[in-house]
């Protein structure tokens, strides 16, 4: 799929854009690129236009500082949508990229139809997962290669890793060209990251959060408590946190139901 690039803060963003219609954006999650949506792309490209960004640092987008905030990974979002003159679009995010949808929901509330939080969540980082966020920016610095290696390992299921050995390959393959100083702006950003948690109350646009039933990154206890007494959907699939490798079919019909 042919990419685009613009500029944003004297670096290049990266984005894909394709299909006629309303506009889904597709933001990925942390050590991966936009090509994770590739297959949802090709199928949605039929009835909507669908763009998915690589993140800043990520894929064939640089580096802006060494603290990515997700924030700051939103206003490089609202660059490509502004120059796109797009006014209200539907986020799709995995993970970080949740986070970075929330955000430009808080920022950019007018542009936004809908948010789709994949395998994602509202809250920000517990104290425990901010001193896990630490070691693991001592570990990159120290070698940034093992710690990716280690990182996509154990947001695998085992059975994945057996089931879907070639995925996990490309997927790892895809982590290991990230630059280090991306890995670690990310880390810092998702670190320091606002909780959003009362966007699920109060957004005036619609927020919908889809996840797999053996996630091992996310509590399934407590995004069920997140959209409790909301007006939030949650939609439980069979799978763990990489759901467009480990739960490809179920993750469309979920995304089709919801987007819809």
């Amino acid at each position: 799929m042919a990419t685009t690039k613009i500029l944003y803060k004297n670096t290049n963003l990266s984005y894909t854009d394709k299909g006629k219609g309303s506009t889904l954006i597709f933001l990925h999650g942390f050590l991966e690129d936009s090509k994770m949506w590739n297959y949802y792309l090709d199928y949605f490209s039929k009835k909507y236009r669908v763009i998915a960004i690589d993140l800043l640092g990520h894929g064939e987008s640089g580096c802006i500082g060494y603290i990515h905030s997700m924030e700051d990974m939103a206003d490089a979002v609202f660059t490509i949508t502004n120059s796109l003159n797009l006014k209200k679009v539907t986020l799709i995010g995995h993970s970080m990229g949740g986070y970075v949808s929330l955000a430009f929901g808080e920022l950019y509330p007018d542009n936004v139809k809908k948010i789709i939080l994949v395998s994602s969540t509202t809250r920000a980082d517990s104290p425990e997962r901010q001193v896990n966020r630490d070691r693991a920016t001592e570990v990159i610095k120290k070698n940034s290669d093992l710690f990716v290696t280690m990182a996509i390992n154990n947001t695998f299921l085992e059975d994945t890793k057996i089931t879907h050995a070639k995925e996990v390959q490309e997927h790892l393959d895809t982590a290991l060209k990230i630059p280090k100083q991306g890995i670690l702006a990310a880390v810092e950003g998702m670190k320091s990251r606002n909780d959003r948690e009362v966007l699920l109350h109060f957004a005036p646009y619609p927020i919908s959060m889809i996840v797999g039933n053996a996630d091992p990154v996310l509590s399934i206890d407590d995004i069920t408590k997140e959209v409790e007494n909301t007006d939030s959907d949650l939609t439980i699939i069979p799978g763990g946190h990489l759901l467009q490798i480990e739960a490809k079919e179920e993750l469309l019909e979920a995304l089709k139901n919801t987007i819809k």
